[in-house]
């Protein structure tokens, strides 16, 4: 990806996108993922882990949410990564990372993940510049791995939101009773922060791109959960899959 400047990169929808045709298609692609979620796990040839990272409200959860959630509960795991344990931190910082990696057949879709390590811990001088960089190098050998030896497909999503509407999310979390059990105090903290974790993402996106990232526009949810739709869509049609024929009796269960 080389250098980027994500304030050179729009947060919203191109202008020629509309809004209700953009959704009836969104509509129409999960419709598709549905079955080939399906074939997926039947086949149980590869394995796919869908990637969230973002600022502090920039709708990893609602991507999750309805982008995932109409496909087979059978084939797809969620995991969030919060502040690690004492067990966690005992180990090096992909160990927990690793034991959660999807099996063949399943789409896991970190809510945040291993790049946690690279950006608070750096944010907040947890580790200097010298560990981050042997960090990042880690983490490009660790999904090379995934890859190369698991034929795990890799999706990674920056949600690119701009900080007017990080705000106004924030916001919502103290007025919207629905909302109210997303509110953390820390979240308005760490939203002033913007800068330092604007170039940690940046440094991310260019350090840690052999397998290369989507920037998503995050304003305006219908766009962003159309744009991950579809990266999905077309990294499921890429592989070719085939239900497999009846098992022999020798076969197991």
């Amino acid at each position: 990806m080389g250098k980027i400047r994500l304030d050179d990169i729009s947060t919203r929808a191109p202008k020629d996108f509309d809004k209700e045709a953009t959704k009836t298609k969104t509509q129409e692609i999960l419709q598709e993922l549905d079955e080939l979620q399906n074939l997926l796990f039947a086949e149980s040839k590869h394995a796919i882990l869908v990637i969230l990272q973002g600022p502090d409200a920039s709708g990893k959860d609602g991507v999750i949410r309805n982008v995932f959630t109409s496909m087979n509960p059978q084939g797809i795991n969620v995991k969030s990564f919060k502040t690690p344990t004492a067990l966690e931190l005992s180990h090096d910082f992909l160990w927990r990372i690793h034991a959660v990696v999807p099996a063949k057949g399943m789409i896991h879709i970190f809510n945040r993940s291993q790049y946690e390590d690279v950006l608070i811990t750096r944010v907040h001088k947890w580790i200097d510049d010298e560990g981050a960089y042997k960090r990042m190098k880690a983490i490009n050998d660790f999904e090379r791995l995934l890859q190369e030896h698991n034929s795990t497909r890799i999706l990674k999503f920056y949600l690119h939101v701009s900080p007017e509407e990080q705000q106004e999310r924030l916001q919502e979390r103290i007025q919207d009773r629905t909302k109210q059990w997303k509110y953390n105090e820390n979240d308005f903290k760490e939203a002033k922060l913007w800068k330092e974790y604007r170039k940690a993402y940046e440094d991310c996106l260019e350090h840690c791109n052999d397998i290369p990232w989507t920037v998503v526009p995050a304003d305006q949810n219908w766009y962003k959960e159309y744009m991950i739709a579809s990266e999905l869509l077309a990294t499921l049609k890429k592989l070719d899959m085939k239900y497999p024929g009846l098992k022999k009796s020798n076969e197991g269960f």
